[in-house]
């Protein structure tokens, strides 16, 4: 669903290209200059970094030593700004970036409100700084469940979001997070209390061929020694094919219900 380190952190890769070695690395303005070491040539003739181009833009940073920094505070750049760093080497030869991180966009977001309605949880922010996926969370089954994502804008005004997500009767409780280089930042809980939707019921807790739920709604089924054997959302699931046994199910808002396969 998202790529799972850090969409939108700084990312550092290198390529060759022509005679030239090519770093590059992307991210967002956070007031802070790139350190970089710049070991000798292969050759043994000056440092591999003939070239710094930041933006397009080729700089005058003073590349000719053994380590340099890319000086970011010239360039007229605002805190959140994209930034693309393009660093030249000789072949056979790159640069270690000591700091990719202080271009890593921060998780600053600030939760401002947020409401469901209509199975779309929807939420306001001020103050992100760089583009981070949002990842949405439901606490059901005794534990905190994905149930969907969407990239943040990263811009410091307000900004407002809205994602699909599962609902059922009684209490849902959800929050955001975002993860960066620091780590996850989580919001604070969303509560909202529903009797709109129909309580979902399960048709038999002893079966042969099927497990049947009154509507369509979201499971996982367990074995007894705690496998996850299935999970999906639909109004039933063939389990014909699995052993007899005892199993447990978690839907809708039940956790742990107790199945018996005949």
């Amino acid at each position: 669903m998202r790529s799972i380190f850090l969409i939108g952190l700084a990312m550092l890769s290198a390529s060759l290209s022509g005679f030239a070695e090519v770093t590059v690395l992307k991210g967002v303005y956070q007031e802070q200059d790139l350190y970089v070491k710049n070991p000798f040539s292969d050759d043994g003739v000056g440092f591999c970094v003939f070239e710094v181009i930041v933006n397009g833009d080729v700089t005058t940073d003073e590349v000719n030593s053994s380590a340099f920094a890319i000086d970011l505070s010239i360039l007229g750049l605002r805190k959140g700004d994209p930034i693309e760093v393009v660093i030249r080497s000789k072949e056979g030869c790159a640069p270690t970036v000591i700091n990719p991180d202080a271009i890593a966009p921060p998780s600053t977001f600030e939760l401002v409100d947020f409401s469901l309605e209509q199975g779309q949880l929807k939420w306001s922010t001020t103050g992100e700084t760089g583009s981070l996926p949002f990842i949405v969370e439901q606490y059901k089954w005794n534990k905190w469940v994905e149930v969907g994502a969407l990239d943040g804008a990263g811009q410091p005004e307000a900004q407002e979001y809205a994602v699909a997500v599962p609902v059922h009767n009684g209490t849902n409780i959800f929050r955001i997070k975002q993860i960066d280089s620091s780590g996850i930042h989580f919001s604070e809980n969303m509560e909202f209390d529903n009797v709109s939707t129909a309580e979902v019921s399960l048709m038999e807790d002893k079966v042969f061929e099927e497990i049947r739920f009154t509507m369509v709604t979201p499971f996982e089924l367990y074995d007894e020694y705690g496998e996850l054997i299935a999970e999906d959302e639909s109004d039933h699931l063939d389990v014909k094919d699995l052993p007899s046994g005892r199993y447990y199910l978690n839907y809708a808002d039940q956790f742990g219900k107790v199945i018996i396969k005949k």
